[in-house]
């Protein structure tokens, strides 16, 4: 009716060398302006519009994340390809009780953030298994061998330069050696942090098909995502500073 009114105004109120269509060309501004301003002020035109963008983000973010995972495929083994299945047929079974199920802003904010840690997720898990296949080439037996090695030339080195370029060639071999190790640990304490992901993934899809939504919710997600970002910058630094034998 609104389209139809304002069409109508568009056409016929044309203003013209009369004072008549003058006046008449102001009031259809005016008219055209009012039922803005009421569309813009009506409750129902807002929530309607915000929902709208809302469902395209979520859209966006499900889509992005189909993606990440095909690319996270080719790097994970049997093992980790079985983690990666579970979580995403997770996220399907989110993104689907979204479009299925009643809406309202909280679970709206809900399923983002959720899709938003599955996103994490994938990036996290590809960048993991791509470092521990990396850190499992590095054989610290060479290492090893080589700080014995040395270690014993040291100890019968007449020269002090020879003395000296030896010691300086064990201390790079320990500062690796640690390197080495501490790469490991924190490897450790991703994968955990992957299995902690896993299973807070479920369990918010279960709270979203449930419809047993709060702000805890929220807040917990968001502690989740900012871990495993860090983590995932922590693994980027270490891919771009690789560990050379």
């Amino acid at each position: 009716m609104i389209a139809e009114a304002v069409a109508y105004l568009g056409n016929n109120m044309i203003p013209n060398s009369t004072l008549p269509g003058y006046v008449l060309y102001v009031a259809g501004i005016l008219l055209y302006l009012g039922f803005a301003v009421q569309s813009i002020n009506d409750e129902q035109f807002i929530k309607a519009f915000l929902h709208k963008q809302k469902s395209r983000t979520i859209k966006d973010l499900n889509e992005s994340c189909i993606k990440l995972a095909s690319l996270a495929k080719k790097h994970t083994n049997s093992t980790y390809y079985k983690k990666l299945r579970k979580v995403m047929d997770d996220r399907n079974e989110i993104y689907e009780s979204y479009f299925r199920g009643t809406q309202n802003p909280l679970k709206e904010q809900i399923v983002e953030k959720t899709l938003n840690l599955v996103e994490s997720y994938v990036k996290l898990l590809t960048n993991f298994c791509i470092r521990s296949r990396e850190v499992a080439d590095i054989k610290t037996d060479k290492i090893i061998a080589r700080l014995n090695d040395n270690t014993r030339k040291v100890n019968f080195a007449q020269d002090p330069d020879i003395a000296e370029n030896l010691n300086k060639m064990i201390e790079l071999d320990r500062k690796m050696y640690d390197r080495v190790k501490n790469e490991k640990n924190e490897l450790v304490k991703i994968k955990t942090k992957l299995d902690y992901m896993e299973s807070s993934i479920g369990m918010f899809k279960h709270q979203i098909i449930s419809n047993i939504e709060s702000s805890e919710t929220l807040d917990r997600l968001d502690d989740v995502i900012d871990e495993a970002i860090a983590m995932d910058t922590v693994l980027e630094s270490r891919k771009k500073n690789r560990i050379r034998l």
